[in-house]
């Protein structure tokens, strides 16, 4: 160690891939305090996990706001030991020495000792403070909602009698135990109802996949009236763009990223306004959207000025189905209903 500086590669442990596990102890929200300087402030902190068993910490002030990252961390918890270091660019023009061991780069070293899912340590190297955290879970007050009278069931664990692929021919996702049916590549699945102006319930669960990134993990959709896709995809802890999860593709982002880690249940509470149209057929009014995302609310009446690529629909103002996107991913949905408005 040399002030200021930490030896590159020495905070960031792995562990085979033979001893990874199917589901993840330390993945998830986590809340605490963090002195740098002398100068204490509260932090909830996104466990993001990682190939190999490793981890990004990404640090806010408030979960209830998307940023700004107060820091951004990588390393590993392992053998009750956490060790993260700052998530830097390798930039040759940041080296500041080399050894016989490996080179040089201004960072901070974060380390402590984890008991009962919480940790305490100290930071070291380019900042110096000490930190505490305790392992926390927001969940979500809207599961297991229950549909009001006159909704629509469209999915309560049963069968997939409500459902066909955009053919027409019958559903064949997986029915699972528990009243949940999974993504199973047989195509996206679209209600057999059709829907103008309604109030949508539903829960998912994002799989698992620490080994991908992007568009490639926990990807799927709900699209309204076959039309206009609200992203799911496992964007934990991510900036909450319109291609993550809670965003309208291509047309906005959601006003906060509320997005669970993955294996935890989430909901979708979602009240569509169709499009108006006159009386030539033409549209006179944009379809409006509020989302409400694991309780929070998401979108406020948003105006939505055309439809979302990958639909099946593009007849603005008109009735038509829920779809559910089949993108290869093992996506779970659970407890879906509609009430018509």
């Amino acid at each position: 160690m040399k002030l200021k500086t930490i030896l590159l590669g020495a905070a960031i442990l792995t562990i085979p891939a033979a001893a990874r596990c199917a589901t993840d102890p330390f993945m998830g929200d986590w809340q605490g305090s963090v002195s740098i300087g002398g100068q204490k402030q509260p932090v909830a902190v996104y466990m993001i996990p990682l190939d190999q068993g490793r981890y990004e910490a990404r640090f806010v002030g408030d979960f209830s706001k998307r940023g700004p990252y107060l820091y951004r961390l990588r390393g590993q918890i392992r053998d009750g030991q956490f060790r993260f270091m700052d998530d830097i660019p390798f930039d040759v023009g940041r080296i500041t020495d080399a050894t016989d061991k490996g080179l040089l780069l201004p960072a901070s070293l974060w380390s402590g000792k984890v008991t009962d899912r919480s940790v305490q340590g100290s930071v070291a190297g380019l900042q110096k403070g000490e930190f505490e955290l305790q392992q926390t879970q927001r969940v979500s007050p809207e599961l297991g909602k229950r549909p009001p009278e006159g909704a629509v069931v469209l999915f309560d664990g049963s069968s997939l009698d409500q459902w066909q692929t955009r053919d027409g021919k019958p559903a064949t996702w997986k029915l699972l135990p528990g009243g949940v049916m999974e993504v199973n590549k047989g195509g996206d699945v679209v209600s057999k109802e059709k829907f103008g102006d309604h109030m949508l319930h539903l829960e998912f669960r994002l799989p698992y996949m620490p080994h991908d990134f992007g568009q490639g993990r926990g990807n799927s959709g709900v699209y309204l009236q076959t039309r206009y896709e609200t992203q799911v995809l496992d964007s934990y802890g991510l900036e909450g763009h319109d291609n993550e999860c809670g965003g309208f593709y291509q047309i906005c982002r959601p006003l906060v990223n509320m997005c669970a880690p993955p294996l935890q249940w989430q909901s979708y509470d979602i009240t569509l306004h169709s499009a108006k149209l006159g009386a030539d057929g033409k549209k006179t009014a944009n379809a409006r959207v509020t989302v409400v995302h694991n309780g929070v609310v998401i979108h406020d009446n948003f105006e939505l000025p055309h439809v979302t690529p990958g639909g099946m629909n593009n007849t603005e103002g008109e009735p038509a189905g829920l779809m559910l996107q089949d993108h290869s991913n093992p996506v779970q949905y659970r407890n879906i209903w509609v009430k018509r408005l």
